[in-house]
Parts: C-alpha cells; structure tokens; sequence
C-alpha cells in the first residue's frame, strides 16, 4: 500500500495538486473553510476513517497523541469545525488552524509553523480514496497531526521546525529538513514504558502502515539521532525501510532547540547520504530489520517491469 500523500514535506511542487476549488486563497495561500459546505456523505466518511483509526490506535499510539483526541474532542461527530478547533487549541498551546486548497510553497510553509500556524488541507479524500490518496487530506491533516499540536512540548517542536526552516533559506538544506519531518513528524516512534508507541502524523492517519511500524520484523527501528535521521533517504512511495525512535518529546525538542543547523548543514553536504535500509555499526537499533518487505516489493517491480509492453 502506498501512502496518501507524496511529499508533503517540502510543499514545493505545484504539480499534480488539486485545483482550489473555486475557493481564491489569500497571500498566504490559506482559504476559509467553509464548514457548511461539507455534504452529509464527507461528515460520515470522517467518521468511518475516525472509527477505523481509533480502534487501530487505542493501545499503540503514544499517550500525548490519545490525549490530544481526547481533548480537542474530535470523536464528536463530522469533519471538526477548524476555527472552534483553533480556539480550543489556542488556549492550550497558543497554535490556530488555517486550512488551504493545495500545496504551499516552502517559504509560506515555513512561515506559518515558525508563527504557530498549522497548514491544513480543506478537502476530504472520496469514497474510493479510503486507503490511498496523492494529497494530504483534512482527515491526514486533522486527525494526523492536530492531536500532538495540544502537547505543549510538542508543540514547540513545531515551532521551532519551522523557525529552522526560515533560516535555511539559502543553505540548501531543504533536502536535509525534509528528512528531519519525515522521519520526527509524519512517521516518528517514541519509547513510552518499554513500549515502541506511534506518534508520526503518517503513521496514526494509515491503516496500513500502524501494525507495520511497530510489529513487522522487515523496518530497522533505529534510536534518534539528529544528523543520522537528517542523512538518511525515505519512501514516498509504500512503507518504510525504518522508523527512527525517540525517548521523550523533550529530548526531541532539546536537541533540535540546541543544534547550530548551519555547520550541521556543512558537514552533512560532506557525507553520502544513507540508504533507508542501511544499518549502521553506530546506530543504536531497536530492532534489526530483515528488509524483507522491500525486497519482496523490489521482486514484484521488476517482474512487472519484465511483463511491461514496453520492455518487449
């Protein structure tokens, strides 16, 4: 199964995108709502992705995360109102919601996360979308990574990758940011009480992928390391090859908050990057991962490929 976005991380493509919709979006590509528009048949496919996921994720997603549910009452009923939901959030960690109708480009990305801003796509995915959609949806976006945007400590993390992203304008570290994302905040795991529980906004919004990151022996689950997790490629395309593991939220934080990013940046241009199914001598595994999903995916490409018209 392939994941519902491609790569949300950069927001820079504007190809391949939906249109806005007839909605004219503001200078910073945000639009409103418009909540009273959403039809009776998208409130209920909100609450049949809520229903799956939550009966996915009531023992293996991280505390902060279940809370954030909990709290911001998203089990109410229908695609959640995002400017009552702004207030809610508002008051707990000083973050509001803005929703959009297609990808932004970096710098407003940025630029909203860095002022406490979370970007959200309106639209929700068809009926025939359920598992795979190219573009992060309201329910990825909401359900995803809301949540974790009511812990306070993650979310100054937030804030504080976006500040980071404001500064590498120039140093040609997008690439190296876009891992930072990836592997923290759409498919981080963290340690809870000798427990490897999901908190990734990829993670808790897949069907497919939460029994996979925790329980399949295939993926490396590796302990986070800054500039580890910042040389090492990612998927787009299906599941992936590791997961990185923090201990706490705090050490998160702490250690992106204390980096000097600009020589980091210099010294990760010094080095290969890293194949996601490369172990190193160095890491501190969690578990060793057999890599055999991807290579059974690898086996099944090229046979396709051997089948393809146009290799005849």
């Amino acid at each position: 199964m392939k994941h519902i976005f491609t790569d949300i991380v950069q927001n820079i493509s504007m190809e391949n995108v939906p249109s806005s919709g007839g909605f004219t979006p503001n200078a910073d590509g945000s639009v409103a709502q418009n909540w009273a528009s959403y039809t009776a048949a998208e409130h209920a496919r909100w609450d049949q992705l809520f229903a799956r996921q939550t009966r996915l994720l009531r023992d293996h997603a991280a505390d902060e995360f279940l809370d954030g549910l909990s709290l911001l009452r998203l089990s109410d009923g229908g695609i959640p109102n995002v400017e009552r939901l702004s207030e809610t959030l508002m008051q707990r960690t000083g973050w509001q919601i803005i929703t959009v109708p297609r990808l932004i480009p970096d710098a407003l990305f940025f630029d909203h996360l860095a002022h406490r801003r979370f970007v959200a796509g309106r639209f929700i995915r068809t009926a025939d979308q359920m598992d795979y959609l190219q573009e992060p949806d309201i329910f990825h976006d909401i359900f995803g990574h809301v949540p974790m945007l009511a812990h306070p400590i993650f979310a100054d993390y937030m804030q504080a990758y976006g500040q980071a992203g404001l500064r590498a304008s120039g140093l040609n570290a997008l690439p190296y940011l876009a891992r930072l994302y990836w592997y923290s905040i759409e498919f981080g795991l963290i340690l809870q009480n000798d427990d490897v529980k999901l908190y990734g906004a990829g993670l808790v919004s897949s069907f497919g992928e939460c029994g996979f990151a925790l329980r399949d022996p295939s993926p490396h689950r590796i302990k986070f390391d800054l500039q580890r997790v910042m040389r090492t490629d990612y998927r787009i395309d299906d599941f992936q090859q590791c997961y990185f593991v923090i201990d706490s939220f705090d050490d998160l934080l702490t250690e992106t908050r204390q980096q000097d990013f600009a020589p980091l940046y210099r010294d990760l241009a010094q080095q290969p990057s890293l194949s996601p199914a490369t172990l190193l001598p160095s890491d501190a595994a969690i578990t060793r991962g057999t890599q055999d999903y991807a290579r059974q995916q690898a086996g099944r490409a090229a046979r396709d490929d051997q089948l393809s018209p146009h290799s005849l």
